[in-house]
């Protein structure tokens, strides 16, 4: 077995959009993107990432330049991708999702002064009052229409008009195809791997400050050939990869773009998850890898419509983004045949750390084992410096080649972050046994203390997943008067079944500890997500301090 070190020693890091070339070159006239049924082959992206790279330039676009991205999983996001690494600028990435203050916050702290977005009044709008406000320079615009396949071109102009942007005829907006006549091909761009910044990904870390991780192109192109080594049995040139995620989100950049490039696999783009889109387009495209989060294999299993289709083309899945519950990989295994297993990863780390094998041998509970390239340690909480052994909670560090350059302006965060030795700092805790398989038990500052005792709200979650009744459940600490802090569950059931609090608790009596049981249980139609469809806490940790708060007024 390679070393971590052997691995290391023989990567050579690359421009990113290398990949891309190569593969335009052995799988030209192979499928590279099907948006809602049009679809282009890999000779056309590279086609119009050459052109659009060549737009760029003519507009002044080089390296150091930072290009924002706030778009939705269309083939315009590959195009400017691959365009703007091909000739040394970055790439910012933008949640098209966003409200206008957090855009103008991203811009700003970013120094991003063109964007580029699509002609829907939904992304246009905010885009268009941010550069009202001065903080963006040019706008970038893209027509949905063009997108699509002629028919639905056609029913788009008839109905959905109302839907597109008035956009004003003026300097500060280019229009795609304006950007596509300026040259066919890009002047070459020095690019240095190893200190050029490719992507600028923003992330809330542990402050709840969003902060820019600088991932450079050796470490993407690190994670990218790391990921080649885990997929090592996907046939190059023949997978077709479900890219439900969005591309802005880092998992989704690697795993299901990038893997997609290097593999010279058909990227099946859906611009968000719609449950009854995404069944379809597995049936009609007969889609082989699916990386996604917990919440999607979820949602498939437990929807009445999932038995009217057939899933048998999904041969392998890499769930990230959250703890993968061991009755949702056991049950989307059985209804698909494929091999579904939990991967670990951060931001910070392009974002791919760990994964289990890609075969039966996975361990339900566990992340895997490091990636190629990657070693680990676990350190003692309270000094974060001290190694633990085997088996002995820590916190986990991470070291490879896809540990970030740092974060943007943020020479503090950084240094508190990545240790001189390289380590970076995960923030969560676990532990790794004897075989190399690691076990995370929960993040840091998710930790509930009781009485003394430290609590890890995904050990009560696994038990809770355990009751049949349960489709989701997020655990999170509450005060308590004689304890300090004490569990609470938010559960939401699945559809037809019903639960009381009482009968939870007497289930969980062979499950948890009397330190561990949740004060209480609250149930939901529906518990908050993230963009990307994470079971999310701090949306419920904010209505549960809005009621103290509440509460402690009246009182007053």
């Amino acid at each position: 077995m390679t070393t971590a070190e052997e691995w290391v020693a023989g990567f050579t890091p690359r421009p990113v959009h290398d990949y891309l070339d190569d593969t335009v070159t052995r799988f030209g006239d192979r499928p590279a993107m099907d948006f809602m049924g049009k679809v282009w082959t890999y000779a056309q992206l590279g086609d119009l990432v050459n052109r659009t790279a060549a737009g760029l330039q003519a507009m002044g676009v080089g390296p150091g330049d930072h290009i924002g991205l706030c778009l939705p999983n269309t083939p315009y996001y590959s195009v400017f991708y691959f365009a703007i690494l091909k000739i040394g600028a970055t790439v910012a990435n933008f949640n098209p999702l966003y409200v206008e203050r957090e855009i103008a916050f991203q811009a700003r702290d970013a120094d991003v002064k063109i964007m580029v977005t699509m002609d829907l009044k939904l992304l246009y709008d905010k885009v268009e009052e941010v550069r009202r406000e001065q903080i963006l320079e040019k706008i970038i615009v893209c027509p949905m229409a063009d997108c699509l396949p002629l028919m639905k071109k056609t029913l788009f102009g008839l109905f959905k008009r109302k839907e597109l942007a008035d956009i004003p005829k003026d300097a500060a907006h280019i229009r795609f195809h304006d950007l596509l006549t300026k040259g066919k091909t890009p002047k070459p761009a020095a690019i240095d791997p190893e200190t050029s910044i490719a992507v600028l990904q923003y992330t809330g870390g542990t402050t709840g400050v969003p902060k820019g991780a600088m991932l450079t192109h050796r470490n993407l192109s690190a994670n990218i050939e790391q990921m080649r080594d885990v997929f090592e049995k996907a046939r190059p040139g023949q997978e077709k990869v479900l890219c439900v995620l969005p591309f802005f989100h880092v998992f989704a950049m690697t795993v299901g773009q990038n893997l997609s490039v290097i593999l010279g696999a058909e990227m099946v783009l859906q611009p968000r998850f719609e449950l009854k889109a995404v069944l379809d387009v597995i049936k009609r495209k007969k889609v082989t890898l699916f990386p996604g989060v917990p919440t999607i294999f979820t949602a498939i299993n437990h929807s009445h419509m999932t038995k009217n289709y057939d899933l048998t083309s999904i041969e392998l899945c890499l769930s990230g983004g959250a703890p993968l519950p061991v009755e949702v990989k056991e049950q989307f295994e059985t209804l698909t045949g494929c091999i579904l297993v939990e991967g670990y990863g951060l931001t910070e780390s392009s974002p791919v750390a760990c994964v289990n094998p890609l075969d039966r041998t996975s361990r339900a509970g566990s992340i895997g084992r490091p990636v190629p390239g990657t070693t680990v340690r676990f350190v003692d909480i309270e000094d974060r410096n001290t190694d633990v052994p085997n088996g002995k909670k820590g916190e986990l560090l991470l070291n490879g080649p896809q540990i970030m350059k740092g974060y943007w302006k943020r020479a503090d965060a950084t240094a508190e972050t990545i240790e001189a030795s390289g380590y970076l700092h995960t923030g969560d805790v676990g532990y790794q046994d004897d075989d190399g398989f690691i076990y995370l038990v929960d993040r840091i500052k998710d930790l509930i203390l009781c009485s003394g005792y430290n609590v890890y709200p995904r050990m009560i979650e696994e038990a809770i997943y355990q009751h049949e009744a349960v489709e989701e459940t997020i655990v999170i600490a509450v005060p308590d008067d004689y304890r300090g802090q004490s569990p609470k569950a938010f559960i939401k059931l699945k559809e037809g079944r019903q639960l009381t609090g009482p009968q939870m608790k007497e289930f969980l009596k062979d499950h948890l500890s009397t330190i561990e049981m949740p004060r209480d249980f609250e149930f939901r139609d529906e518990l908050p997500k993230t963009m990307v469809g994470k079971l999310s806490k701090k949306e419920l940790v904010e209505e549960e301090a809005a009621k103290r708060a509440a509460l402690s007024a009246n009182s007053a």
